[in-house]
């Protein structure tokens, strides 16, 4: 018997004697995954072009936008400031699988790094822990910090994918972490997960009621079909489940997430917290950080109360314990609590309108808000 091997464009050898995809050639299924064919419409003279996806996402994000605001508008809805999040995510040996290109694991390691960017400038008195799964045990690779750069370091170099995976597991280990927070922190997990099985070590539903009992908000989303024991977290913890179409359905459903949600009944009291503003150290004072125990020179900020040197904000003194951060931080903070009122949207077909008086220029940067278009007639005109 004769061994015929093809080799595809990407290196790989395959048997004649496994799927062949149907009879295509290695480079035609290379396309028909990627069914580029769908991004295609045709325009007034009859040829072929690109879809601009880009207007569509954003009217879709400016629905959502506006659907949040009139909610919040028409109830009194409090939101917690300080958010406590551990994001987890599923590397087994199912974020392998390549029907989001290039790979699940890909997408999720690049989606991960934009969230937390976006959630630290939408979030910045927030803090962020990161857990993976794989061969049945969580690990933790970062605890929580308020360093976004550190978290996506630490996460580039733990992309690898093995095993399978245990939502009991990674539960138990953040409820550990999450049970040390204070009242006034709001407790979160974010759990990204590829597989269509958990293989736990004893009984799931007690550990979810152990996370409904901490108070502690659990929200899924998933990579491959919807799950029961997800849905039912979800539901039993007061978080959000939603199963991704694919890599820009991903997105939109990991940045919903970025937004602090309303805060749990029991956390909707105020509360008063110490916190401390330090100011710059000298550029030429060498003194030891506490964040990575080592000398610097230069830089860093000062506690006020125990007076030791910290490389960035926002912080908790590891000498004091006092949550250390600065003005900014705390007004940016703010925008969630006295969101800014929704603009209407000028199409210019309405400036043209004679019943309509619009400005010309915006009210910020002063920039021109009229389209060549109509700067030509107008022109004209004069």
């Amino acid at each position: 018997m004769n061994n015929v091997a093809e080799r595809p464009l990407n290196g790989d050898v395959e048997d004649d004697d496994e799927d062949d995809g149907g009879g295509l050639e290695a480079w035609e299924r290379t396309y028909a995954e990627d069914r580029s064919w769908e991004a295609l419409q045709e325009d007034e003279s009859g040829l072929l072009r690109p879809i601009d996806t880009t207007a569509i996402y954003h009217a879709q994000y400016r629905r959502r936008l506006r659907t949040l605001a009139a909610t919040a508008a028409t109830a009194r809805i409090q939101k917690g400031l300080i958010r406590y999040l551990y994001i987890v995510v599923d590397l087994s040996k199912a974020a392998s699988e390549r029907d989001f290109r290039p790979s699940r694991m890909a997408v999720m390691g690049k989606q991960v790094e934009a969230f937390i960017r976006e959630f630290f400038d939408q979030n910045p008195l927030s803090h962020v822990g990161l857990v993976t799964i794989k061969d049945g045990i969580a690990h933790c690779i970062t605890e929580l910090g308020g360093s976004p750069e550190s978290h996506i370091k630490a996460l580039m170099g733990k992309l690898e994918c093995s095993g399978d995976a245990s939502l009991q597991n990674a539960l138990e280990l953040v409820l550990g972490y999450l049970n040390q927070i204070p009242s006034y922190g709001h407790r979160e997990v974010l759990i990204l997960y590829s597989a269509l099985s958990t293989c736990d070590p004893g009984d799931l539903m007690e550990t979810i009621q152990k996370c409904k009992k901490s108070k502690i908000r659990c929200s899924v989303i998933g990579l491959a079909a919807e799950m029961f024991v997800c849905k039912h977290l979800c539901q039993e913890t007061g978080g959000t489940y939603s199963v991704a179409l694919d890599e820009s359905h991903f997105k939109e459903l990991i940045l919903e997430h970025a937004p602090p949600p309303p805060a749990i009944a029991e956390y909707a009291t105020a509360n008063l917290i110490k916190m401390g503003f330090p100011q710059r150290s000298a550029e030429g004072s060498v003194a030891i950080c506490t964040c990575h125990e080592e000398a610097k020179t230069g830089g860093g900020y000062t506690c006020p109360r125990c007076k030791v040197r910290v490389c960035e904000l926002p912080t908790e003194c590891r000498v004091c314990g006092l949550t250390l951060i600065s003005s900014p931080h705390l007004a940016r903070s703010y925008h969630h609590l006295f969101p800014i009122v929704m603009f209407d949207e000028v199409t210019p077909s309405s400036q043209n309108d004679s019943n309509h008086s619009f400005p010309n220029t915006c009210f910020g940067c002063q920039q021109s808000l009229l389209s060549q278009e109509v700067k030509r007639r107008r022109i004209e005109v004069l």
